[in-house]
């Protein structure tokens, strides 16, 4: 046995050669030692959220798009044109030759119906928001082809996204397949109202059916009644 001293540094000695004998005791009776420090995790991140672009930023983004072969005949994107606050919104299926010459949608015939109808409606082009499916006119007036529509596409929600209106109304059956993901016919969804998110769709006939089926322009009508009861209904104070 160890004598006692008073030296300090001699009895700290011994209390650290004491516990090194009791550590090695506890290892050979099976005991792993002390556990590793564990770092603390970082707090949880909640998800960052969906950066929602200005009409200006979206239109730099399209930027001289050669997405898709509409580029190769194009004379100029047509984009949109309207209010960026619109609370109604309208989508077609693709510019034609005037608004290819313009950089306007719905400027030639078709466009001259749409904005008589505003007009009856008591409501200024600018105060809505017009735009199209594909941003380049289709070779003749076609339809737009698959691969066409899905490289626009994006842009349009992104426009919406932008604008969010109250109201959108999907003008003709290429419209309101593409942004309803329907293969529904028009005949049976227009005036009957759809949902894109939580926006409220309203399908109705485009104007250049109109033009060539004049008798159906009342159904149109009715639709755009149903639309501007809902916008009286919901306006914001």
């Amino acid at each position: 046995m160890k004598p006692y001293t008073e030296d300090p540094v001699q009895e700290l000695r011994e209390l650290t050669e004491a516990l090194e004998d009791w550590l090695r005791f506890q290892r050979r009776l099976g005991w792993p030692g002390t556990p590793a420090a564990r770092e603390t995790p970082p707090p949880a991140q909640p998800p960052a959220a969906s950066q929602v672009l200005t009409l200006k930023e979206i239109r730099a983004e399209l930027g001289e798009c050669k997405r898709c072969k509409l580029s190769q005949g194009r004379r100029q994107i047509v984009f949109g044109d309207g209010s960026a606050r619109a609370a109604l919104m309208f989508i077609g299926e693709g510019p034609g030759e005037e608004e290819d010459l313009q950089g306007l949608p719905f400027v030639g015939a078709a466009g001259g119906l749409l904005n008589n109808l505003l007009s009856k409606l008591g409501l200024r082009r600018e105060e809505v928001y017009i735009a199209n499916v594909v941003k380049c006119r289709p070779p003749g007036n076609r339809n737009p082809e698959a691969d066409e529509t899905e490289q626009c596409l994006p842009f349009l929600r992104k426009q919406i996204e932008a604008i969010k209106p109250q109201v959108i109304v999907t003008l003709g059956r290429v419209a309101t397949e593409a942004l309803l993901e329907t293969q529904t016919p028009i005949t049976q969804l227009r005036g009957k109202w759809q949902k894109y998110g939580k926006i409220k769709v309203m399908p109705t006939f485009h104007p250049s059916y109109l033009l060539r089926f004049p008798r159906e322009r009342q159904k149109t009508w009715e639709d755009m009644q149903q639309v501007m009861e809902y916008l009286a209904a919901h306006e914001e104070i």
